[in-house]
């Protein structure tokens, strides 16, 4: 691509998104739903102007890297213990059952491969902790205790989806499914748990240090991206994908970070609070230019619209999202209308679906037809919870 047709195409990508977002929040959505809307607009599905191209696609890769990052920022595991049974009882439920329903029901119904069944599952698990909190926060219920169930189950949802999306990406680009590629992972991802926060706490002493005597701005961020792609590349490194170190870098630099062997690295409140305010215009910029990619690669003029397999497609796992989750609220021992509210609240797939989704597309894994179907599904899933939550909350 010429230089000022690059200039031109991210403009395009940049100030549509935005239009689009504005109008979906404007109208109660997520804006996600917007950015993912000015993909399909722009893209060959309708008016055919953009391509995602091999720069835009690694915009894109830096989006989500900075993503998981902040969704690992923001992730405090503590409140798991906050809640206790409850938050585990529903992220396990709300974990296994639709992994097991989606897979069950690709590779049986729809004679779908193991591993493309297998990526289904994997989408259907996610759970997007932002727009959650997003939606809770506007109904000041953050802290009720339903909020804290959603949010603690919502943490552990993120951790178990980032196993799931490493097993994933070594079976697409490692052979397939055997237990020495599933025995690599998992040791490389304990490794990695392990010792990445304590590098990165090892790194912020230097990073607080100099951002107190230096006279030139910007210190912090020019450090948070550098570490964030230092991770992801390590990530690689060690057999695992570059999203791992994008998540784990935020993790290991969150305010509250608690170690599986009990073991608790603790930063500074004030500098937390400062790398969050001073990162979020970088996420802010960068993140939009993946979800609209999404929208890019999809071609909607490609797909069946006559095919039943399209709406059976759709549908069938529209309800395996919708049920799976609300199962998952079922094994608490909160009222009805707290296992409503909790249900409701662990739909939204959000930005995680669509990361897996985008992997098992650009992976190879998901055909245009597939693709197409988890897309609506996930979009669906984004869409739907906020409307209901505000729906049963302004009703009672």
């Amino acid at each position: 691509m010429e230089v000022h047709s690059f200039f031109l195409s991210l403009l395009l990508i940049l100030v549509t998104a935005r239009i689009f977002a504005e109008i979906a929040v404007r109208l109660g959505a997520p804006s996600v739903i917007g950015e993912l809307t000015a993909g399909i607009v722009l893209g060959p599905s309708l008016l055919g102007w953009l391509q995602p191209d091999a720069v835009i696609k690694l915009l894109a890769e830096i989006g989500i890297l900075l993503l998981l990052f902040e969704v690992g920022l923001e992730t405090d595991i503590r409140k798991l213990m906050n809640t206790g049974r409850a938050s585990t009882a529903v992220a396990l439920g709300g974990f296994i059952l639709p992994f097991v329903l989606g897979f069950l029901l690709a590779w049986q119904w729809f004679d779908l491969s193991i591993l493309v069944s297998m990526f289904i599952g994997g989408a259907l698990t996610a759970t997007s902790i932002g727009i959650t909190i997003r939606v809770l926060s506007d109904l000041h219920q953050r802290h009720s205790r339903e909020g804290q169930i959603v949010l603690g189950a919502a943490v552990l949802d993120d951790v178990l989806g980032v196993v799931l999306l490493a097993l994933l990406y070594e079976f697409s680009v490692g052979g397939g499914i055997t237990a020495a590629n599933v025995g690599k992972v998992l040791l490389f991802i304990s490794l990695f748990f392990i010792l990445a926060p304590i590098a990165a706490r090892l790194i912020s002493h230097p990073i607080r240090h100099f951002d107190s005597i230096t006279e030139i701005p910007g210190l912090i961020p020019t450090a948070m991206v550098s570490l964030v792609l230092l991770f992801a590349w390590l990530a690689h490194e060690m057999g695992a994908p570059e999203l791992l170190g994008g998540f784990a870098a935020g993790l290991a630099l969150s305010r509250r970070f608690f170690l599986p062997f009990g073991i608790a690295l603790h930063t500074e409140p004030k500098f937390a609070e400062r790398i969050e305010s001073e990162m979020r215009p970088i996420i802010q910029l960068f993140t939009p230019i993946f979800f609209v990619t999404v929208g890019l690669s999809l071609n909607l003029h490609e797909v069946d619209w006559t095919s039943a397999f399209i709406w059976s497609f759709s549908l069938l796992f529209l309800l395996v999202a919708i049920i799976g989750k609300f199962a998952g609220a079922t094994f608490t021992s909160e009222p009805l209308r707290q296992k409503i509210i909790i249900g409701v609240a662990m739909i939204p797939r959000g930005e995680v679906g669509l990361i897996f989704a985008e992997l098992g597309r650009s992976s190879g894994i998901f055909n245009n037809d597939v693709y197409a179907g988890m897309i609506i599904v996930i979009a669906l899933t984004t869409l739907l919870p906020p409307f209901l939550l505000k729906y049963i909350y302004r009703s009672t």
